[in-house]
C-alpha cells in the first residue's frame, strides 16, 4: 500500500522527538508545523495526516515532525533546528526537501542557514523571517487567553486570524465546541514555542540559503502578514514567491492547489 503510514520516534537526549510517515517514495520530503504543535503534537495521528500527501507517495517518503517532547525554557527556534538535524541523522536521513509552515518555516529557514548540506530544496509556507509587531501582538494575545486557560478564546482567535471570511462562514458553526477539543493539561508547550517565535531573527543570514527555495504567502494573512513573504524573497538568493490573493494564514487549508503546487516545485 503506497500509503504506508507510520508513527514513530526518535530518541534524542533525554528524550524523545515524535514523527508520523507515510509514503514509499526514494527521496524524502520533511514537513514542520506550526504554533499548533504546541498544543498538539503528530503523535500517532500518522492516518490523519496523510491524505493531503497522497501525489507525492510515488516519489517521496513524507515525514512530519513534532518538536521534542521535554523543551527547556528558553528553547530557541535555531536550537530546534539543531535538534532536527539531529534527528534527520538519526534516521539517515542525508538529504531532503524541507517544508515549513509558520513556525516550521522558521525552524526550516535555520535549518537552510546551519546545515545546507542537508536540504535540497526549501518551502516557507505563511512564514517571516524574524518577529514583527503584527506577529508580537497576535502572540501575545494568544499566550494571555492560554494563560488563563480560555482554549475556546484562543482556538477562535486562531481561525479568525487564519481563514478567509467564505472558510469562517462554515467553521464558526463549531465555535461553540471549540473550547472542549484538543485543550492540552498544561500550556508550557505552547508557551516555550511562542516565547520563540518572539524572539526569532534570520533575517540577516538568509543569505545563506543556497537551495531553491519556493516562499509561498496569503494576501490576506492576519498572522504574520504579507509584507514576511517579500522580505525572505528579498533575501534568499534562488528563491520564487507565490501570493494567494484573497487568502491568509491558513492559504495551506483552503487553497485546494496548495499541495499540488509544492509537488511541482519539488519535482522540477
Amino acid at each position: 500500500m503506497l500509503w504506508n503510514a507510520k508513527n514513530g520516534s526518535v530518541r534524542l537526549g533525554g528524550t524523545e522527538m515524535d514523527y508520523v510517515s507515510f509514503g514509499k517514495g526514494a527521496k524524502s520530503f520533511i514537513v514542520l508545523p506550526g504554533l499548533s504543535d504546541g498544543l498538539m503534537t503528530v503523535k500517532g495521528k500518522a492516518l490523519l495526516l496523510a491524505k493531503p500527501y497522497v501525489k507525492f507517495f510515488k516519489d517521496y517518503t513524507v515525514y512530519m515532525f513534532s518538536r521534542k517532547n521535554k523543551m527547556p525554557q528558553g528553547y530557541s527556534i535555531r536550537e530546534m533546528a539543531a535538534d532536527q538535524a539531529a534527528t534527520l541523522k538519526a534516521l539517515g536521513i542525508a538529504k531532503a526537501s524541507i517544508m515549513g509552515v509558520s513556525q516550521g518555516g522558521m525552524i526550516a529557514q535555520y535549518l537552510a542557514v546551519d546545515y545546507p548540506e542537508l536540504i535540497e530544496k526549501l518551502v516557507i509556507a505563511v512564514s517571516a523571517p524574524r518577529v514583527n509587531e503584527m506577529m508580537r501582538s497576535i502572540l501575545l494575545e494568544r499566550m494571555e487567553a492560554a494563560q488563563k486557560g480560555d482554549h475556546q478564546k484562543l482556538m477562535i482567535d486562531t481561525a479568525e486570524t487564519a481563514y478567509s471570511e467564505q472558510y469562517l462562514k462554515r467553521l464558526r458553526a463549531f465555535y461553540p465546541i471549540l473550547g472542549r477539543m484538543g485543550k492540552p493539561r498544561t500550556y508550557d508547550r505552547f508557551f516555550i514555542n511562542a516565547n520563540a517565535i518572539l524572539g526569532f531573527d534570520v533575517y540577516e543570514e538568509l543569505p545563506k540559503i543556497s537551495c531553491p527555495t519556493y516562499i509561498i504567502g496569503g494576501a490576506e494573512d492576519k498572522t504574520v502578514g504579507i509584507a514576511a513573504s517579500y522580505e525572505m524573497e528579498g533575501k534568499i538568493k534562488h528563491s520564487e514567491l507565490y501570493i494567494y490573493q484573497g487568502l491568509g494564514h491558513g492559504a495551506y487549508d483552503e487553497a485546494k492547489d496548495f499541495y499540488s503546487r509544492v509537488y511541482n516545485f519539488l519535482i522540477k
